[in-house]
């Protein structure tokens, strides 16, 4: 494939708007990390691409995790005394706790209270809050809205399943020449929202589209899963294969007014890393890079200590930098065609310039430099569960409710993600930018949860 293959695509303004209308298609679907939502949602992708489907069962283990139970809702709602409905999941499909198990009972305003969601810093705007693994039930509303509440006793309706299924993900292969790949993945699992979520995945429907009737050097693997328990499936599945992953993209967020921002692998030097940062270079565009950190997508299981493949992530704003980031306000007024169509643009020639260089890449060595430390200050650990992020919630040191972040919930990824036996603590302290004495003292409690083995 050379630069004639870009210059046959049809007008990159035309592909971001028929991107854009397959986003607004996508948009009403109440998606979770299972359940009906996500299949209808894989049933849409394959218009573009005839995608193979997979799904696995309910309590497969899965390294350190369990495939949850499937939830599928088809009503909520709350009403006051009189009959008027306040609360109306058929208007947004944000209004409900993701994953809420059902209910159907009347409570007092106090009850209610204590299972509503508000971001009293953004009043207007409704929150996305997820209880994947923790059952609980809930509505999430506009703070205007919580500050009217009145006195009253409330009836509540949430006609949700919580039961035995499976987890539904897509996966599109196309051959090249080598069997050496590129993996190419977003997530399929938020409900209407359409930069975190939908612009990832309208972005490779048609990447893999425009790819699939190409000469190619490499083969080029395209996911459409569940975040976070999607990425830990595949790899558990998959593990046997993924030494042929030689280059590795998330997109996500690539559909709003900010300017390119890459994040590299967590190798930092990788072909990938280079490629990005040589495409963003010659755009002419203002564009951003950023060092790994265990924080975002899934390139925190690809580029985990037992894996550490050379997978990064190109968006646009990185999450959760723009504050339409999970709230309603992450609708189809904030992306725009032309913003997709730009970031099609730059992917594309991301994958051109991979093809160009096939066979004769030099990559500086990414080894790390032997580990010197102080013994009496510092210290080394291993992670004992080094494949994909350990299921931290059933510790008991982690957060139940997604979308929320804390201090200590951001340490103790950042432990794990660099408790390789080749980063000290120190090291992780300086990389992170977090108080080494705090590094310090989560390490300490991993260890007491076993999570951890102190090595030096």
């Amino acid at each position: 494939m050379n630069h004639s293959e870009f210059q046959k695509l049809k007008k990159i303004p035309e592909i971001g708007t028929e991107m854009y209308d397959m986003m607004v298609k996508l948009y009403p679907i109440c998606r979770s990390i299972t359940g009906d939502g996500v299949r209808k949602t894989l049933d849409i992708i394959s218009e573009q691409v005839p995608l193979e489907k997979h799904e696995i069962p309910t309590g497969t283990e899965v390294f350190d995790w369990i495939v949850p139970k499937e939830w599928n809702i088809k009503d909520a709602y709350v009403k006051k005394s009189n009959g008027e409905k306040i609360i109306d999941f058929q208007k947004s499909n944000l209004h409900v706790l993701n994953y809420s198990v059902p209910v159907h009972k009347t409570v007092s305003l106090s009850e209610l209270k204590d299972h509503l969601f508000t971001l009293p810093d953004q009043p207007t705007l409704i929150p996305y809050r997820t209880s994947y693994y923790y059952e609980n039930w809930g509505f999430c509303i506009t703070h205007n809205q919580f500050l009217q509440l009145e006195e009253d006793e409330y009836k509540v309706v949430i006609d949700s399943t919580l039961e035995d299924g499976s987890l539904s993900y897509g996966e599109y292969f196309i051959k090249g020449e080598s069997k050496d790949e590129v993996l190419l993945t977003c997530y399929t699992c938020h409900p209407s929202m359409c930069n975190d979520n939908l612009s990832g995945v309208v972005l490779l429907a048609f990447l893999a589209n425009h790819l699939k009737n190409l000469s190619l050097q490499y083969s080029y693997r395209f996911l459409f899963i569940p975040e976070t328990i999607g990425s830990i499936v595949w790899l558990y599945r998959n593990e046997q294969n993924v030494a042929k992953i030689k280059h590795g993209l998330v997109a996500t967020c690539v559909g709003d007014p900010g300017i390119s921002t890459y994040k590299k692998s967590r190798q930092g030097n990788a072909e990938i890393d280079q490629t990005v940062i040589e495409v963003l270079k010659k755009s002419g565009d203002d564009y951003k890079i950023t060092n790994f950190e265990p924080l975002g997508s899934d390139e925190r299981q690809f580029c985990s200590p037992g894996f550490n493949l050379p997978v990064g992530s190109l968006r646009r704003t990185k999450p959760p930098n723009f504050p339409e980031y999970h709230t309603s306000a992450d609708n189809t007024e904030f992306v725009q065609a032309t913003y997709l169509a730009d970031s099609f643009s730059k992917y594309f020639k991301i994958i051109l310039k991979l093809e160009e260089n096939f066979g004769n890449f030099y990559s500086k060595n990414n080894e790390e430099e032997p580990l010197e430390i102080d013994s009496k200050n510092d210290q080394v650990f291993l992670s004992l569960n080094p494949k994909c992020e350990p299921k931290l919630d059933k510790t008991g040191i982690y957060r139940k409710i997604g979308g929320e972040r804390d201090n200590d919930s951001l340490t103790i990824l950042w432990i794990l993600s660099y408790a390789d036996g080749k980063h000290s603590l120190r090291d992780i302290s300086l990389r992170s930018g977090i108080d080494f004495k705090q590094i310090k003292q989560v390490a300490k409690l991993l260890q007491t949860k076993k999570l951890l083995k102190r090595i030096l």
